[in-house]
């Protein structure tokens, strides 16, 4: 029974980062849409979806109620929203200027920088090779700084508010569904505002560009939360180490399409920076690995 739970935790997790890796065409679809616009759209119909599935599970009541008990957990969520908000912002906008390779460094980046902030937030000591790791990326970034005289900055704001939401998350104590209905329900009232400001100034495009793009919108809902359940389901079936190879799925499959389907340019300059980032990572990712099994062995042998 353990094997087969562990095999369902195998599957819904490649289900979440092959998603999320498949998110940017998706975006790419709605390109012509104000990126503001389709982040008013990704929270608004997050929050109805997610609401739906709660509702349908009967955990709404125990959310709310939670919250009712913790007022300090509403105030983490807010911020926590605060910044999902920007990197969705962020990545769709990028995705709009065909700069999904620099979104997939930003999400390569992303464990290396989860290490820093455990470094600095948590206390956490950080072992020779994960320094060696995160010193390999530190080397790309630099290298792109010198080369190009500036910063790779959506890869950087990307890997940080997500390293950042993943830090506020850590700290408030509810589940990913229910902390994302949450935090969706403090966004949605600036943007309906926003949305209602568009439709007043008649720049909204929903409704207006057609039903495939407003279809699309709405489904931006769907698409936000479902690989979300699914990383949920898998990480509560399989250990941390194992998600942490996996994740890297994601980003792989968006770094194929934006260079072999959508053709944007991968030269020498680029492919030193991506290389540094792997570098980093294979380190990070086998190290990890290593200690892992000889902690197991260890526990194995003292009990």
């Amino acid at each position: 029974m353990q094997d087969h739970e562990k095999i369902k935790g195998i599957y819904y997790a490649l289900l979440a980062f092959v998603i999320w890796g498949l998110v940017p065409v998706y975006f790419k679809a709605l390109e012509h849409v104000q990126p503001l616009e389709v982040v008013a759209h990704r929270i608004i119909w997050s929050a109805m979806f997610l609401a739906l599935i709660l509702l349908v599970s009967k955990r709404l009541v125990d959310v709310i109620s939670l919250l009712r008990r913790t007022p300090a957990l509403l105030i983490g969520l807010f911020f926590s929203a605060l910044v999902i908000s920007v990197n969705w912002l962020v990545f769709i906008w990028a995705v709009g200027q065909d700069r999904i390779v620099e979104t997939t460094l930003g999400y390569f980046i992303n464990p290396l920088i989860n290490i820093v902030f455990g470094f600095f937030v948590f206390s956490e000591r950080l072992r020779p090779l994960q320094w060696l790791a995160v010193a390999l990326a530190a080397v790309g970034v630099i290298y792109q700084l010198v080369l190009f005289g500036q910063l790779p900055w959506v890869a950087l704001v990307l890997a940080v508010s997500f390293a950042s939401y993943g830090v506020l998350r850590k700290k408030i104590q509810i589940d990913a569904v229910g902390g994302l209905f949450i935090e969706t329900l403090w966004l949605a009232p600036i943007a309906l505002f926003y949305l209602f400001y568009l439709a007043q100034s008649e720049g909204l495009q929903f409704l207006t560009e057609g039903v495939a793009t407003s279809w699309l919108l709405v489904a931006a809902g769907v698409v936000t939360s479902v690989p979300l359940l699914a990383f949920a389901a898998g990480a509560s079936r399989i250990s941390l180490s194992l998600i942490g190879i996996i994740q890297y799925l994601g980003p792989s499959i968006a770094f194929l399409i934006a260079v072999f389907y959508y053709g944007e340019p991968m030269d020498l300059q680029r492919l030193v920076t991506f290389l540094c980032i792997w570098a980093g990572l294979l380190i990070f990712t086998v190290e990890g690995l290593l200690f892992q099994k000889k902690k197991n062995s260890e526990y194995k042998k003292n009990n």
